[in-house]
């Protein structure tokens, strides 16, 4: 079976190195292992919640979509498709919402951190904020939860981003009674480069510290490369390479010999210019190569657009019949369809089942369910999702026998513990058929 991995890419600029080194590149050689279905996204309608510069979004879109053919992705391997053009995503978006509590959304740390200025400021808490900013992780978790990815790679401050996604896609599990969504996990590189820039902190726009990728060409590589600050060490005094933005970003192009080799020359007293001159000549070996195919690309844009067109095709294959699912699911369906709804339609088809969900109070539990919906047992709730998992295995696999009887309600009993607790049945003979009815239901899922 095939991992499906996820990585969305907003357009709210031009690429620059560090773009390029911690993300583009890391996930072209992802996509390249076998056994990994990868699907690859530029998020523009993320990109609205941050620029309100329209001609700076289009510009962005074109200049992202030419750096990842130029990079290498191969579109015929994987899924590389605009948000904006699978129609899907604001549909799912807007079914994931009406299931998320706001107690949640008040938690995101982006919506806080602007609430916590806004309150240093003495202005309302909610100055300037827009509902794309609040509502932003719903969006995040409809373009994963769309494509029911497996993995997720993200930094570290995206981590709550996919918690939450877990935590929606959880709920609407368990408040729609299947397993409709995989729950993604959370995979952090810890290997992938996070590249200094011209004043030492990390590679970013925000900071107006970055290095072109492609625009400008050798010339504004070289510009840059050469403004990078150091140390006043002359020519000939032994360097700091641990200590040296240059080496940080020499290493990040090079091969173990070929950074070892530079890092003695560095040590052995190489002046800052001569080894400016030799990063900018490292990269450039790189960046050359691409950089043609890239200006290709932008010269072209109608090849970009064949390319997504048929990137968002092979995604919709996918997006349209399961958003007509989670339409079924929610009660959107056609009249026809609707009258054909009620218990022996859900009946139909259906065996007993376990679902697992975490609660509103952050505890994970299950349910067992039977084939027309009846719960039959609901869990203790549980810190791990590893716990509620195993004991769930342990009925699955043979412990019919654990169901004690409680008053007019019953428990499943493992180790002593009562683990799940079924109904309160109106009388005994009620509750004594109940209990058959849940032996037989996990000993059906025992098999």
């Amino acid at each position: 079976m095939s991992t499906r991995v996820l990585t969305g890419i907003t357009t709210t600029g031009t690429p620059h190195l560090g773009n390029y080194a911690g993300a583009i590149r890391p996930a072209i050689q992802a996509s390249r292992q076998p056994g990994i279905d990868g699907f690859y996204f530029m998020a523009d309608y993320h990109a609205l919640i941050k620029c309100d510069d329209p001609a700076r979004v289009a510009r962005s879109r074109l200049e992202l979509a030419a750096t990842w053919l130029a990079a290498g992705l191969d579109t015929e391997r994987v899924t590389f498709y605009r948000q904006s053009d699978i129609p899907e995503i604001p549909e799912l978006c807007w079914l994931l919402t009406c299931v998320t509590a706001k107690g949640l959304m008040n938690r995101a740390h982006a919506y806080k951190a602007s609430v916590d200025q806004n309150a240093a400021k003495g202005v309302d808490p909610d100055d300037g904020i827009t509902m794309g900013l609040f509502s932003y992780p719903i969006l995040m978790a409809a373009d994963i939860l769309l494509f029911n990815a497996h993995k997720v790679p993200v930094g570290r401050d995206q981590i709550q981003h996919l918690e939450m996604a877990r935590d929606i896609a959880q709920r609407f599990n368990h408040l729609y009674g299947r397993e409709y969504f995989v729950l993604p996990e959370v995979v952090i590189e810890e290997e992938v480069a996070t590249l200094p820039g011209l004043d030492g902190r990390k590679m970013s726009k925000s900071y107006n510290n970055t290095i072109p990728l492609f625009e400008g060409g050798a010339a504004a590589l070289r510009a840059a490369v050469m403004r990078i600050v150091t140390d006043s060490r002359q020519p000939g005094e032994p360097k700091d390479a641990e200590a040296s933005h240059l080496y940080t970003l020499y290493r990040a192009f090079s091969t173990p010999a070929e950074s070892a080799a530079f890092r003695a020359q560095l040590e052995e007293g190489l002046g800052w210019g001569d080894a400016k001159q030799a990063l900018c000549e490292r990269i450039e070996r790189d960046l050359a190569p691409m950089r043609e195919r890239y200006q290709d690309l932008i010269a072209n844009p109608g090849r970009i657009e064949e390319i997504l067109q048929a990137g968002a095709q092979k995604a919709r294959k996918l997006a349209t019949p399961f958003i007509a699912e989670l339409r079924e699911a929610v009660g959107l369906r056609t009249l026809g369809a609707a009258q054909a709804t009620g218990k022996a339609a859900r009946k139909s088809g259906k065996s007993a089942r376990f679902v697992s969900f975490r609660d509103d109070d952050g505890r994970f539990r299950f349910r067992l369910l039977a084939a027309d919906g009846q719960e039959l047992l609901r869990s203790a709730g549980f810190d791990n999702p590893k716990e509620a998992g195993a004991l769930m295995q342990r009925l699955q696999a043979g412990a019919a026998d654990s169901l004690r009887a409680d008053g007019l309600a019953y428990a499943a009993v493992l180790d002593g513990e009562p683990v799940a607790h079924g109904p309160a049945a109106a009388d005994a003979a009620q509750r004594d058929a109940l209990i058959e009815q849940t032996r037989q239901a996990l000993a059906a899922l025992g098999g």
